[in-house]
């Protein structure tokens, strides 16, 4: 790959960024131009291929704000040759997609082909034959400096680049953006590997363990699309805001097709309009319940009172009682769903009829098998004997029905635990009822014990510590076949359930098997904030890792006596306003709507979590409770005890305030009118 002679070298690497945008242009322009008139078969065809062009459109789009291409590499060799004696080298720029010339040359290369990993991993002591490894800075979209690592030279000394600090540090406005620039060595070790294993990443705040996650579903629609364009991949955050902040990510990077759900999504057979109790919530969590779902199913199954008679024209076919029993048991015994045994039963039964029939000298095929299946006189012992079972009405009674959850829960829960999950005013309906988040993963489990839930080739779990045993069966159920990348942090876990370990979760997931991988460089919290919030760590998740942060700069960090409640909050946002970037006022849920009156008149402007910030308006007014995930460039913390006094028990709420804590990039400011807790002490 050439790039044009220049004295100054700036001035030729701007002249590569305009020749490849221009380039990327001509292909968007060459795929715009197709005319696929007469290429189609018909309108099914058509349609197919219109959709198929308009993503290729989209995945070409230039977006002017963002580096078309952020490195270089120069390799001493060529990639994948024989070194030979004064074999030439290449030079490749990185960047987040493929762009050609007009002879199908690579201007640039995308960042997950195979010739790009130097860029992530070569270093000093393992340059992985790159001679140069240049690093581009930019504002807005414009090329404006440039650094230079000679991995083959010994006189210079490895140093920290200025350019991916600053880049890990450039304030932030909006949704959440890419770390293609910036991923780590032991990030890139994660985002690449395989389709078939599974793996968990365990990351404190500020690890990057969110963008791990939606860079390596990048990386595998790369390195395997085909088979995930059929199998499909799927990305489930912990709620609406956090889905909304991390969506633009994949589209930057040019994939489109990924979709992005919660697990309220993932179960939605019915209309969630109530809430559990904490301890009610916990017992329908558990993954003892599926045991109890189980039972509750297959006690519709009644044995044969008689046997059945077919007649066909003048001959009647008689299947014993005894014979209809063992297949009963058979069909029992095979793992298999509800639904399918309850298909396969009236087959079984034409089969023992054409058996017979086979004795008596005739020679049925499939056909007659098939109509004796669809006989009135077998439907009607199937319909006895296998009943069609409704899972939100088999929930429902077991919600309902004291005697009902008694008789399948004898051995799996106490006296007391079913008590819990009894329904104070049962339902008269599905309809009727208060239907709770955890009663809709109850019938998704029931769901999937009739009929098999689709399974996907790829799903990311992130905040996966929240998620109760029974929501890691649901989201386990979409991935059977596939594999999956969990993403989360012990020491956040803030609901009564929360994950204990890892080896649980995974083995409640279905992948007992997938690598636990640990993040512990910190990248994007400040040293002095994430060593503050680390105190909360022996009380929260004892003998988990501390984050060290890698960040050169310290960041800043305050803690003031607010004298003057809601008035000395405002003065702090309105201070860390004047300063570049995004602001988030995080308090406790209950003390928001004083707030945000206090920021109403005091005129300024905020916007929820979820909601899109601009330059003219960079304040965000966030609940404790949607704080999780979110990123802010300074965050002023309101009343940390409050924090915690709005969680059922303290190692929840320290765990809340803990995340509170640790959502700051650039600084952080602490206001408490009321004392702090005492374990920050």
């Amino acid at each position: 790959m050439s790039t044009p002679v220049h004295d100054d070298p700036l001035s030729a690497e701007r002249s590569h960024l305009a020749a490849s945008r221009s380039a990327l242009r001509a292909m968007r322009e060459d795929v715009e131009s197709l005319d696929i008139t007469d290429v189609t078969a018909n309108w099914v065809n058509a349609a197919v291929l219109e959709s198929q062009i308009e993503q290729r459109i989209k995945a070409l789009a230039d977006l002017s704000g963002t580096p078309l291409f952020f490195g270089r590499l120069d390799y001493l060799h060529a990639p994948g040759a024989e070194r030979a004696e004064g074999g030439e080298g290449e030079r490749f720029y990185v960047g987040r997609r493929h762009v050609h010339d007009a002879d199908g040359d690579p201007m640039v290369i995308d960042w997950r082909a195979p010739v790009s990993q130097p860029f992530y991993r070569a270093s000093k002591k393992d340059p992985q034959d790159v001679s140069l490894r240049r690093r581009f800075g930019y504002t807005g979209g414009d090329l404006t400096a440039y650094e230079d690592e000679h991995l083959l030279d010994p006189a210079e000394a490895a140093t920290t680049s200025r350019l991916l600090q600053q880049e890990i540090e450039r304030p932030r406005v909006g949704p959440m953006r890419d770390i293609v620039a910036t991923i780590q060595p032991e990030q890139d070790e994660i985002v690449r590997a395989g389709l078939t294993g599974s793996v968990c990443v365990q990351g404190g705040p500020g690890t990057g363990k969110t963008a791990v996650g939606l860079h390596r579903v990048a990386y595998l629609l790369y390195a395997h699309r085909e088979r995930l364009a059929r199998t499909g991949t799927l990305v489930i955050g912990p709620n609406r805001s956090f889905l909304h902040y991390i969506e633009q990510v994949l589209p930057a990077l040019g994939e489109l097709t990924v979709r992005q759900a919660t697990v309220d999504d993932l179960v939605a057979h019915v209309e969630v309009r109530g809430a559990d109790e904490a301890a009610t919530a916990v017992v329908k969590g558990d993954a003892r319940m599926a045991e109890v779902l189980r039972r509750a199913l297959y006690s519709h199954v009644a044995p044969p009172a008689e046997g059945v008679v077919v007649v066909r024209g003048s001959r009647r076919w008689r299947v014993p009682v005894y014979e209809l029993e063992e297949i009963v048991r058979e069909l029992l015994a095979r793992d298999i769903r509800y639904g399918a045994a309850r298909e396969a039963l009236p087959q079984r039964i034409a089969h023992a009829v054409l058996v017979q029939m086979e004795r008596a000298g005739e020679a049925p095929d499939d056909r007659v098998q098939n109509a004796v299946a669809r006989n009135a006189a077998v439907k009607a012992l199937v319909k006895s004997v296998w009943p069609q079972v409704d899972p939100a009405k088999l929930v429902l009674r077991l919600l309902a029905d004291a005697d009902f959850l008694a008789e399948h829960a004898e051995g799996v829960l106490s006296e007391d635990e079913q008590k819990a999950v009894l329904w104070v005013k049962p339902a008269r309906s599905v309809k009727s009822a208060r239907w709770s988040p955890a009663d809709a993963v109850l019938i998704d489990e029931a769901t999937d014990l009739i009929e098999r839930t689709h399974s996907l080739g790829h799903v990311v779990l992130d905040e996966a510590q929240d998620l109760s045993p029974m929501q890691y069966r649901a989201v386990g159920r979409r991935c059977t076949t596939g594999s999956a990348t969990v993403l989360g942090d012990l020491a956040q876990g803030t609901t009564p359930w929360a994950t204990r370990s890892w080896a649980e979760a995974l083995g409640h997931l279905g992948k007992g098997e997938a690598v636990v991988e640990e993040l512990t460089a910190g990248f994007r919290v400040p040293t002095d904030v994430i060593a503050y919030a680390s105190r909360l760590l022996p009380h929260i998740a004892p003998g988990l890792t501390p984050v060290a942060s890698i960040r050169e700069n310290p960041g800043f960090f305050d803690i003031r006596t607010a004298l003057d409640g809601a008035a000395d909050v405002v003065a702090a946002c309105r201070e860390l306003l004047e300063r570049e970037g995004s602001v988030g006022l995080i308090a406790a849920d209950a003390r928001v709507p004083e707030l945000a009156a206090a920021l109403a008149a005091a005129g300024i402007g905020h916007v929820g979590p979820g909601e899109e910030t601009t330059h003219a308006t960079r304040l965000t007014l966030v609940p404790a409770s949607l704080a999780k995930g979110l990123e802010y460039d300074y965050v002023v913390l309101d009343e940390p005890q409050a924090v915690v006094d709005g969680e059922p028990d303290e190692r929840t709420g320290l765990r809340r305030l803990y995340v509170a804590l640790t959502r700051a990039v650039s600084g952080l400011i602490v206001t408490h009118a009321t004392g702090l807790p005492q374990q920050l002490a």
